[in-house]
């Protein structure tokens, strides 16, 4: 792969504004890269079962969807085995009865799905589709390069995003906790009762109202901190 589409890549990665962007910016590069390629997408086993991550342009609808359904196809066995999987000619095809005919119904004729590596997944694969027989033949290289270089940046994306989720979940920790001490403190000041009871008072209405404990904490000091609504008046 040369640099100018390493850059690229690098590029993508920085402007994305999310992980569905850069990889949909990487499957329409990779249309522009490999060399017969028409459209690109992308598997992933996640959660125990394969989905398309992004599709490019020109993907025809339910291409992959119906491999997974079938559990057999080009992509599910380069996700599942980590081969290289080729058919030149889907026409002539035999490992994917069920698949083959409903690619070929959709104009596809040329299919070459390559497994990559991508950190904390067990199965991914890039799949890249020609609309003539033996289209993909002189892009197998340009698309092996391209596979190894989009598995990078797929895994340093899915580091940041679950960094990101990671620091998401700390803040609403730390806010539920902050509410809660001072719904805990409003009841510990209005029944003169100690944090214990006050926080098991709290838990039991939340059990009874079939409400979030952080919900009804939010509700109490909201109401508290509108002293002039006759309900702040009233009591949890």
């Amino acid at each position: 792969m040369s640099s100018e589409t390493s850059d690229t890549l690098d590029q993508a990665m920085v402007r994305s504004s999310g992980l569905d962007t850069l990889l949909r910016d990487l499957t329409d590069r990779a249309v522009q890269e490999v060399p017969g390629a028409a459209a690109c997408s992308i598997t992933v086993r996640r959660a125990d079962r394969l989905l398309t991550l992004a599709g490019s342009d020109g993907l025809p609808s339910g291409l992959d969807l119906r491999q997974y359904e079938n559990g057999s196809g080009p992509c599910v066995e380069a996700a599942e085995t980590g081969a290289e999987q080729y058919a030149p000619d889907l026409a002539a095809e035999l490992r994917w009865p069920s698949y083959t005919g409903y690619a070929l119904s959709a104009g596809v004729h040329c299919v070459l799905a390559v497994p990559i590596a991508v950190e904390g997944e067990t199965g991914a694969a890039i799949n890249f589709y020609g609309v003539t027989a033996g289209a993909l033949g002189p892009g197998r290289d340009a698309a092996r390069a391209f596979a190894a270089r989009a598995g990078d940046v797929i895994s340093v994306a899915l580091r940041i995003e679950r960094r990101r989720q990671s620091a998401a979940d700390v803040r609403t920790a730390l806010l539920s906790r902050s509410v809660i001490d001072q719904a805990v403190g409003i009841l510990m000041a209005r029944e003169r009762i100690d944090a214990r009871l006050a926080l098991e008072r709290l838990r039991r209405v939340s059990q009874d109202r079939n409400v979030k404990l952080r919900d009804l904490c939010s509700q109490l000091v909201a109401r508290v901190s509108r002293p002039g609504d006759p309900a702040s008046r009233g009591r949890q």
